[in-house]
């Protein structure tokens, strides 16, 4: 038998598939009729033909169903289907949802003549049918029960996964993630991972913390220098070792945009690897908007030349940070330099040499902050320090260290000439029922005291008692 023209035809309607039968078989087909949508399965399982033409709707198994079933079993994965039925946007809509190479109108045979012609032109060189396949009625109707089955699977998990678009950032989407997976299968740990910028999330048992996350950077090629966000609890089990982890690209276009990994145990579940495919094909969106939405926030929020907060941003801290200290009664010390000569730098040196020096300045300022501390660029060359639960004293340490550690920069020119740099600090301490700006006004006005006074050097608020009591109200302290 010529398999390549060989055709299986099902179709409910007897008399109209004797005729349909014998027209195909005028254009050179060999055509197998079958009487149902079970024996058309049986037959195209056991011995792959060129394609199948088939009803959409039909008794018991319909047209849908057997294109589904044809095409996730390996004997009949390239068969083409070119599925029949009456006009209507909706039968052409399940038909290309099931897989069909094609829908034709009944009674259309040339439309059905080249539908298949094409069809079978296109099918890519079929694997080797097992010619020891052969597939009861029971075990049909149960294959198709099994794929049905898998795509309800399948749908629910992908719409909990599509749900998480709706977070605002990685840290969230994760933890939300996490929660859900742990809720479908078990393992040891879970990651997700992003390309740019590079980190991720790590779901695992507090007990074995270590050695995950050794593990994990390991399956993503990530050193300690790539940022995790872990997600410690015990719906993570605490295995120590297991199957290796199954790591999946996430991929948005021709874009991988990160990498999903689950580390399950033994026994390892039939469901798992499906499970991850499902999670890496759906968390490209919600992945991506949450980044999105996450570097939104971050240009709102953080100046793109020194990567400080910016003035906006300092202002909403500083302000939370003040009401925080009048209700509890804390101390809170501000800091406001300015970068010396800086005209002259730009001057002298060039844009790009400015631009170089206020980076240098924004880079060590945020490695000598303490945790809880605000560092923001105010604008130009001027910066703004918050020392949380830190009197006026404190503060004038904290700035004087600074104030010799700017002097202490190696900054060049593209020439590679030496930068010599200073700044001058103006530090206060918050009154009683002060608010942020007027905070803020005062460090100013004390940075330009320094700057009259010669510059390189901390000017202080010395008028609070027990803060310096018995200086004068201001000082100025010289390099």
């Amino acid at each position: 038998m010529n398999h390549g023209q060989t055709i299986i035809l099902v179709d409910p309607e007897d008399k109209g598939a004797g005729i349909l039968a014998g027209r195909l078989r005028m254009q050179g087909y060999t055509v197998l009729e079958a009487t149902d949508a079970a024996e058309a399965g049986r037959l195209a399982l056991t011995e792959p033909p060129a394609a199948v033409v088939a009803d959409l709707w039909m008794p018991k198994i319909s047209g849908v169903q057997l294109c589904r079933l044809l095409r996730s079993e390996a004997n009949s994965r390239f068969v083409p289907v070119i599925l029949r039925g009456p006009e209507g946007q909706r039968n052409r809509f399940w038909a290309g949802r099931a897989g069909a190479a094609a829908y034709v109108l009944k009674g259309r045979m040339g439309d059905l003549v080249r539908a298949l012609s094409t069809a079978i032109g296109a099918t890519p060189a079929c694997a080797i049918p097992n010619p020891e396949s052969v597939v009861s009625a029971g075990d049909l109707r149960d294959r198709i029960a099994d794929h049905l089955d898998q795509a309800l699977f399948d749908s629910v998990i992908a719409g909990e996964i599509r749900a998480l678009g709706s977070c605002a950032d990685f840290d969230r989407l994760f933890d939300l993630l996490s929660q859900f997976v742990s809720q479908v299968t078990s393992y040891r740990w879970m990651a997700v991972s992003t390309e740019a910028p590079k980190r991720f999330g790590l779901h695992v048992n507090p007990l074995v913390r270590t050695e995950i996350e050794a593990e994990a950077r390991s399956a993503f090629g990530y050193d300690a220098e790539v940022h995790v966000t872990p997600i410690e609890d015990d719906d993570a089990y605490a295995d120590r070792e297991g199957p290796a982890p199954i790591v999946l690209p996430i991929e948005l276009g021709q874009d991988v945009i990160g990498h999903v990994a689950l580390a399950v145990r033994h026994p390892v579940h039939p469901n798992d690897a499906a499970l991850v495919e499902v999670i890496a094909r759906e968390l490209a969106g919600p992945l991506r908007i949450a980044m999105l939405l996450e570097e939104s926030r971050q240009l709102a929020t953080t100046d793109v030349l020194t990567g400080l907060m910016n003035r906006r941003a300092f202002l909403a801290g500083i302000d939370a940070e003040t009401a925080r200290c009048h209700r509890h009664n804390r101390a809170l010390s501000v800091a406001l330099l300015d970068v010396d000569h800086f005209k002259r730098i730009n001057d002298g040196h060039g844009h790009a040499s400015g631009d170089a020096v206020l980076s240098a300045v924004g880079a060590l300022l945020l490695k000598l902050a303490r945790k809880g501390d605000l560092v923001g660029r105010w604008g130009g060359e001027e910066f703004v320090l918050a020392f949380h639960a830190t009197g006026v004293a404190g503060a004038e340490v904290a700035a004087e260290r600074r104030r010799v550690a700017l002097t202490e920069l190696d900054v060049r020119s593209a020439e590679g000439a030496q930068i010599t740099v200073s700044a001058s600090f103006g530090v206060v301490r918050l009154l009683p029922g002060e608010n942020a700006q007027t905070l803020i006004d005062r460090a100013d006005r004390l940075m330009y005291q320094a700057k009259a006074s010669g510059r390189n050097r901390v000017a202080i608020d010395t008028s609070e008692p027990g803060e310096g009591c018995s200086a004068p109200p201001s000082a100025v302290r010289a390099a």
